[in-house]
């Protein structure tokens, strides 16, 4: 079999895949009998001309002889097999089984990998199978009453389980992990297009299915995975990792587990455990993360903007936007997990703290495209002492917040006329909330540094320029969006080990990652870290 790898063919709106095998055909200079098959490699939207949308594919085709002539290089070019991902490594017979803490993206591929080559990984997540977790977040949306251990940050799938779920990397494929965690996903319930789409999601209501079908595989190759259960503490005996001390909610006792491997997985708000890591002497230093609100305008609105008159076309995607900004005073200003079709929710997971995120369905049919406007802060903004001066950043402006929604979890909302004029609002416009649980008008400046603020209004005026109507006055901001990512890393050497052995970091949590892709990728790499260290 002859491979050739085609980078771009280009159909117009309206003319179906289809008609890609005569494209195909076409191009090579061949007849039908000469293509075996051919597989979508990706599939993207060219909008730069508004009258003349084209979908661009990526292909890679199979011919049962060569071409009858040579082929440009730019057109098409023979290329290799396609190739899959391998492990580099297997387990040492009887070495304990590594043990994972939590269950988001990094610590389910990280299982994932480990149970696929026999080390029967013990998973440990302090929050709910999504089953439950979903009743909990329900019951927050709608009284208000917070379940701190399980919620839109904490339980099965971590954070991402309740987002858009964005599958976009930069990160080349040379391994092929990002084609086996995209594989995973299909086989675990996604539809299949997220193997080929330039801008591949699955939505919250796939999340669900989805992280469920994976605990089940890691459970059926040998692995365990327990819920409702909280590490404690590490336990370190001679300079290394011995196990940990759990505990499962209502538990009468503490639970001691042995083992000389433990993945920390812990996600980027499990604040509450990173001071007890620091008290063992793990190695930390502070992160520069983004800090800011999120912002409402019609769906309507962006899909025109983006795409013209040819806005409704069936063969069109719901449109996005990504934006950035450098501010006068030399901040990076930037649209941050923005969600076509989506909502915005509260994902605090703290008593007398706000938070909030931005979560879509696949379908991504709600009035409302959302994204958060976030600000870069560095580590020398956070005042404070010490590596984790940034998580008390963090809970002023979301406990700052919570005052400024008077008390009860109700995200305090402002139109950005009335941000700008620095007023509370009193009425909403034509852009309608669409927030799952209460929210209360407010003066969202006073829930955030002053130099966070003012690059907000600069930068929503500079993306206007960009995306016309972006900052129309009746668009809305909910505040405060403080979980972008980590403010501490956990350092690890090049053998993904902590400065205490066996102790492997990963993750959003850890430092290393931001999104469900990387922190996927990240989990496989721990992973292949700890075969190698067992050859």
């Amino acid at each position: 079999m002859i491979h050739y790898r085609i980078p771009q063919l280009k159909l117009r709106l309206g003319q179906g895949p289809g008609e890609l095998e005569g494209k195909i055909t076409r191009l090579l200079g061949i007849d039908a009998s000469a293509l075996s098959g051919y597989v979508i490699e990706k599939k993207s939207i060219d909008a730069r001309d508004r009258d003349n949308i084209l979908v661009v594919y990526a292909i890679l085709a199979d011919l049962v002889r060569e071409p009858p002539r040579p082929i440009p290089e730019n057109l098409a070019r023979p290329c290799p097999p396609p190739g899959s991902y391998a492990f580099p490594a297997k387990p040492r017979p009887g070495a304990a089984r590594p043990i994972v803490v939590g269950s988001g993206p990094a610590g389910l591929f990280c299982a994932l990998i480990l149970a696929e080559n026999g080390f029967r990984p013990l998973v440990l997540e302090r929050g709910q199978a999504v089953e439950a977790r979903d009743k909990s977040v329900a019951v927050f949306q709608e009284s208000g009453r917070l379940d701190p251990e399980s919620n839109i940050q904490f339980g099965e799938g971590g954070a991402g389980t309740y987002s858009d779920g964005k599958l976009n990397t930069t990160v080349t494929d040379e391994n092929f992990r990002n084609a086996k965690i995209l594989r995973e996903f299909v086989e675990a319930g996604a539809p299949e297009e997220i193997l080929y789409l330039a801008k591949p999601h699955i939505g919250t209501d796939y999340l669900v299915r989805v992280v469920k079908a994976l605990r089940r595989k890691i459970e059926a190759l040998g692995g365990e995975v327990r819920f409702d259960t909280r590490v404690s503490s590490l336990v370190v005996k001679a300079g290394r990792i011995a196990g940990v001390v759990a505990q499962a909610r209502n538990g009468l006792a503490e639970e001691s587990l042995a083992s000389d491997t433990v993945v920390l997985a812990i996600g980027h708000s499990s604040r509450d455990t990173l001071p007890g890591l620091l008290g063992l002497g793990l190695e930390m230093e502070r992160k520069a993360f983004a800090l800011g609100l999120r912002i409402e305008h019609p769906q309507e609105m962006v899909s025109r903007r983006q795409f013209g008159q040819a806005w409704r076309h069936p063969d069109l995607p719901v449109a996005d936007y990504k934006l950035t900004h450098r501010s006068a005073e030399g901040r990076g200003v930037y649209t941050f997990c923005m969600c076509p079709g989506g909502r915005v929710v509260n994902s605090s997971s703290e008593a007398a703290m706000v938070t909030c995120n931005g979560m879509s369905d696949f379908a991504r049919d709600a009035p409302n495209a959302n994204s958060a406007v976030v600000v870069t802060v560095h580590p020398d903004d956070f005042g404070g002492e010490g590596p984790l001066a940034g998580l008390d950043f963090q809970r002023r402006w979301e406990g700052l917040a919570f005052a400024a929604g008077q008390g009860g979890f109700e995200l305090p909302v402002q139109t950005f006329g009335d941000f700008r004029a620095g007023r509370v609002s009193s009425a909403f416009g034509e852009v309608q909330p669409s927030s799952l649980g209460g929210h209360v008008f407010a003066d969202l400046n006073t829930c955030l540094p002053d130099y966070v603020a003012r690059a907000i209004k600069e930068g929503v005026e500079a993306f206007d320029r960009k995306l016309r109507g972006f900052a129309r006055p009746d668009a809305i901001l909910t505040g405060v969006e403080t979980r972008t990512s980590s403010p501490v890393r956990i350092l690890r050497g090049e053998d993904f080990q902590a400065s205490i052995p066996g102790l492997y970091p990963c993750g959003e949590g850890a430092g290393y990652s931001g999104g469900i892709m990387s922190s996927a990728i990240d989990g496989i790499k721990v992973a292949e870290a700890i075969g190698l260290s067992r050859l």
